[in-house]
């Protein structure tokens, strides 16, 4: 048991030794970026560790369980596999893998047969070509095109600027006024009495305190000085951009659509695909992200020891 890979809280300072692991596996899953790992470490008791050149993730299962993420980085699968496997049995639960397309086949090839994979839809994350997402080119975007225009005409002394994370002060003004208008967004749309509202609320706030340090990117969009809407993303692997963040105030038509174009345009032009992570099963969030027309949607299992 001893030589058992040693779990832990995530901390800041795992980012250094973390995204090294996570840039040889290049997978485009949103559980495979330390932010998404970080901010959201307390809703789901997500721990981590490190065994030889792997990253080992676990978080909290149904009862009786532990999670596992597919590893990332490099070296022998079974045996980094068999090592959770025993990990689960010194804590007293089943293991249980989260794998995605392409790590499944992993799975089942270190362990023939002997493991259930069960799609969760809700997890499936949206992954759309960036350059559509700019343009919005096409039938299929004239809609987002329209809500733009009623934006730009409606708020005719709109502006939009980036979150300057190398101007200190300017960035720590900037993330307080994100902050306030996540309360006030929050307040409007009944967090309160919404445990899943809060809980994205709390990744939320953790993400813009510790912006600077999890080297984010941001973009705000203002009408007439106020804020309306923001956003927060970052580079995810070596062809696509991840949005953790998105908010905007629903009485501003076309704040949406309007905070998304221009901050991938200014953030993410040069990548291939954006990653705009699952819907959590939500209905209005899955029409939502079905609107701009993923180019696929980026599969998620659950494999259960038979």
């Amino acid at each position: 048991m001893s030589n058992l890979p040693q779990f832990k809280d995530i901390e800041l300072s795992d980012k250094e030794w973390a995204d090294p692991l996570l840039a040889v596996s290049d997978y485009r899953a949103t559980e495979y970026c330390f932010t998404t790992l970080y901010i959201w470490a307390g809703m789901f008791g997500t721990r981590i560790a490190r065994y030889r050149d792997w990253l080992l993730i676990r978080s909290d299962g149904d009862e009786g369980c532990a999670n596992y993420i597919f590893p990332a980085g490099s070296g022998d699968v079974q045996e980094v596999l068999r090592i959770l496997e025993e990990d689960a049995e010194a804590i007293g639960r089943k293991p249980v893998f989260w794998a995605t397309a392409g790590t499944k086949e992993l799975i089942e090839k270190a362990f023939p047969g002997q493991y259930e994979l069960t799609p969760v839809r809700k997890s499936f994350d949206y992954i759309y070509e960036t350059d559509r997402m700019i343009s919005l080119t096409g039938k299929k975007y004239q809609p987002k095109r329209n809500f733009i225009s009623r934006f730009k005409t409606q708020n005719p002394d709109w502006s939009y600027e980036r979150i300057l994370s190398d101007n200190p002060s300017e960035c720590s003004s900037q993330l307080k006024e994100c902050l306030a208008m996540t309360d006030e967004w929050c307040a409007l749309n009944g967090c309160l009495h919404n445990e899943s509202m809060q809980m994205e609320a709390c990744a939320v706030r953790i993400a813009l305190r510790d912006f600077v340090a999890l080297g984010l990117k941001g973009g705000i969009l203002r009408s007439g000085g106020r804020i309306v809407a923001y956003t927060i993303g970052e580079r995810l692997n070596s062809d696509t951009f991840i949005v953790h963040v998105e908010k905007a105030f629903s009485d501003v038509t076309g704040a949406y659509p309007m905070i998304n174009q221009c901050f991938l345009a200014h953030e993410a032009s040069g990548l291939r695909y954006v990653n705009r992570e699952d819907d959590a099963g939500d209905e209005g969030l899955r029409k939502a992200k079905l609107s701009y027309n993923p180019v696929l949607m980026l599969e998620k299992y659950l494999a259960v020891r038979r």
